[in-house]
């Protein structure tokens, strides 16, 4: 009978052991824009993503969900700069504007 016992609790003891682990969240998915001129406006897929960084030449970061997105940057109602880009699970795909305004 203690043999049982004892087997009983080593079985469970062993249950909560495996359970307890913790899992870590993945990095966050992201899109990091720079070179956008000063005054633009930064579209991801169609929608406004927040005026372009031009403080201390700092990227403008973006988290994403997983797949294609369309990176625009918009200059006064034209599209200045256009890219279409895949970002994979905890990526941070950086995406460099090259138009003839940050040159």
């Amino acid at each position: 009978m203690k043999v049982v016992v004892i087997m009983a609790l080593a079985f469970l003891s062993a249950c909560s052991w495996f359970g307890s682990r913790k899992h870590e969240a993945p990095d966050p998915t992201e899109l990091i824009v720079t070179g956008a001129p000063e005054g633009s406006i930064v579209f991801i897929d169609g929608l406004p993503a927040g005026q372009a960084s031009v403080v201390n030449d700092r990227p403008q970061v973006i988290s994403v969900a997983v797949g294609v997105h369309k990176v625009e940057i918009h200059m006064g109602g034209k599209v200045v700069y256009r890219e279409d880009t895949y970002v994979a699970l905890s990526e941070h795909r950086v995406v460099t504007v090259l138009s003839g305004l940050t040159r």
